[in-house]
């Protein structure tokens, strides 16, 4: 696939992303999930090695394809590695599968109600190089604690600043401004972070378009506008801290949104199972989020 192949695989593709880019200090959480516990490695080089390997079994995977998975989530080490010798984003591409990149590096102390993003170091440099190995764009996180417009309104200044670098070195940014679902004030977040973006989306120049990364909305279709958005290629949901039964059932809700998920899509995968199994589980996982990204209802 190259680029133009790829965009109209992501921007009318019937299927949704997996996020594969659990980094830092998310990977031994993510390693306990897959029933490895903490104490099994002894050093951070042999913690990424069981993640890659993870992630590796992955996208080996028969179940794992382009024909229901549109695009993948890598963290960085991972987008450096290889599958079997063939590097990854190679590898995604030949199962129709394109490549996106985390970027960002963490994030700031809250202030105001909001996590900005921290300086990240080397970009320029990391977004050469994810170009060259064949990824399609980027992925970067902010999140929303409350309903503070101020704060709301730097998280996505910042977001629409990063994008436009990314846009400069001919990828697509995927912006991801998560609204923390346990938020006492959700709906109040919602509803100005869709005024906030819209004015963002607005300001874009004429022909620019972007990717949204959202937590599913507290009121089902409340970010249809966004969708339909000149500016906006598509519009993914992560899943947030939702099961995957409930994060398909609330993704289902909203026409026009495909799913991003981890931890929902990883949820159910253990080391110790035999191919036959991983498979099974990981086949089951994906045609339920296919479901969900697919299949709408009416509420």
């Amino acid at each position: 696939m190259n680029y133009a192949e790829m965009k109209s695989k992501i921007a009318a593709g019937q299927g949704f992303i997996a996020a594969l880019d659990q980094s830092g200090g998310s990977t031994p959480k993510a390693l306990k999930g897959y029933g490895v516990e903490e104490g099994a490695w002894g050093s951070d080089e042999e913690m990424f090695g069981l993640i890659h390997e993870m992630r590796c079994r992955i996208i080996r995977s028969g179940a794992f394809s382009g024909e229901k998975v549109l695009g993948a989530i890598l963290f960085e080490r991972t987008m450096n590695g290889d599958v079997d010798g063939t590097p990854v984003p190679t590898a995604l591409i030949e199962q129709g599968v394109v490549p996106f990149l985390k970027i960002d590096q963490g994030l700031e102390a809250e202030a105001d109600g909001v996590q900005l993003m921290k300086p990240i170091v080397g970009l320029d440099a990391l977004l050469t190089h994810a170009k060259s190995l064949g990824v399609f764009g980027t992925k970067e996180r902010s999140v929303i604690n409350s309903a503070s417009r101020s704060g709301i309104a730097a998280v996505v200044a910042q977001q629409f600043e990063l994008a436009m670098q990314v846009l400069a070195h001919g990828l697509m940014p995927i912006i991801e401004p998560e609204v923390n679902i346990k938020s006492e004030t959700r709906s109040e977040c919602d509803a100005i972070l869709l005024d906030e973006l819209t004015k963002a989306l607005d300001a874009l120049p004429q022909g620019t378009q972007v990717m949204l990364k959202l937590s599913l909305p507290l009121q089902p279709g409340l970010f249809a506008q966004l969708t339909a958005h000149p500016a906006v290629l598509r519009v993914v949901a992560l899943s947030g801290g939702y099961s995957r039964g409930d994060a398909v059932i609330e993704l289902a809700k909203n026409h026009g949104i495909i799913a991003s998920f981890s931890r929902a899509l990883l949820e159910d995968l253990r080391h110790h199972m035999d191919d036959h199994e991983f498979d099974a589980a990981l086949g089951t996982a994906i045609h339920e989020i296919h479901h969900g990204s697919t299949v709408k209802v009416s509420v």
